[in-house]
Order: structure tokens, then sequence, then C-alpha cells
């Protein structure tokens, strides 16, 4: 089994309220040239979990993060013109917990981070909004699942860095 040391939130970058398939995403990968698709794990809008690639294989989902790390897409993330928007359903949300708290029990010193959290920090205060390479997932999955983070928990964005510290000078 590969050592997992991150779980990485996506979403599809489809508008929401389109369900996509993970046959439709597998062939989107295949396309540009991914032996399978990208992802571990993908979440309808109705919240069901279908598996993508085998957690025993790396990923193709974070550029410099694959070895290491677990891949969850949610279909959406894009409103009705094209835009960046957490189109999250509640029954994407209650699946995404679920899932991670699997992948917790299995994985617990796994950190959970959002794609954008791999943008570059250009001013080393952390990554954020000014600096996100893509939007992608559309929410602050560090700070939303703050409770899940091991205590070894080192965050990449600005967000979560000021909470935690917020929290500790209290």
């Amino acid at each position: 089994m590969r050592k997992v040391n991150k779980i990485v939130i996506h979403c599809t970058a489809t508008k929401e309220g389109n369900n996509v398939s993970p046959a439709t995403i597998k062939r989107w990968h295949l396309n540009r040239g991914f032996s399978d698709i990208g992802y571990h794990y993908i979440i309808g809008i109705e919240g069901k979990i279908n598996a993508g690639r085998p957690v025993s294989r790396s990923g193709a989902h974070v550029k410099n993060g694959n070895s290491d790390s677990i891949g969850i897409a949610y279909t959406g993330g894009l409103d009705s013109k094209g835009k960046a928007k957490d189109t999250r359903t509640e029954a994407q949300k209650a699946s995404l917990i679920k899932i991670l708290k699997v992948l917790k029990n299995i994985y617990p010193q796994a950190s959970i981070h959002g794609h954008r959290d791999y943008s570059p920090d250009k001013d080393g205060d952390g990554v954020e909004e000014h600096e996100f390479m893509k939007m992608c997932p559309c929410f602050s999955a560090e700070i939303e699942y703050l409770e899940l983070q091991p205590k070894s928990f080192k965050p990449k964005s600005k967000k979560a860095k000021d909470k935690l510290n917020g929290k500790k000078s209290n």
C-alpha cells in the first residue's frame, strides 16, 4: 500500500445541477493523456460516492502532489454562467464528510486541502485568493474540515493559518 499524507478536494468545474458521470470524467482525463480517471472518488449531485482510480495507485489530480495523496471531486463548482461558485448540494456535503471520515480512519495523519491551496504562495504568508491558479474547490476545505485535520496539520492557505493562529492566542 502506498503512503497517503494528504486528501485533496476538487470540483469538476461543471455548471451546477449538471451531474457528470465518472465515465465522462474518465473520458476527459484520457483525452488529456492520463492513464485513467485522475480522481480516486467522485461525488455526484445526489450525494452518491463513486469510485474512480484505485487508491492503491497515485492519482492525477494535483501537480507535484499525486504520489502521496487521494483526490476527491464533487460534481459542480460553476454557476449557470460559468463563474466559480460553491455549488455543493446538502447531499454532497454529507457525502464529503462521510468519505473523509472513512479515509481519516485509514490514514489518520493525512491532512485535508483544496486543490486551490496548491497554488504558489508568492509572498510566503500562505496561499491567498489573489494567488489561486484556479478556484477549485469553491470553498476553503482546510477550514471547513479543520476538526478532521491531524495535530501535525500545516495549512497551505493564509485563511487557515490565520484561523489556527487566532485559536492559539485565545
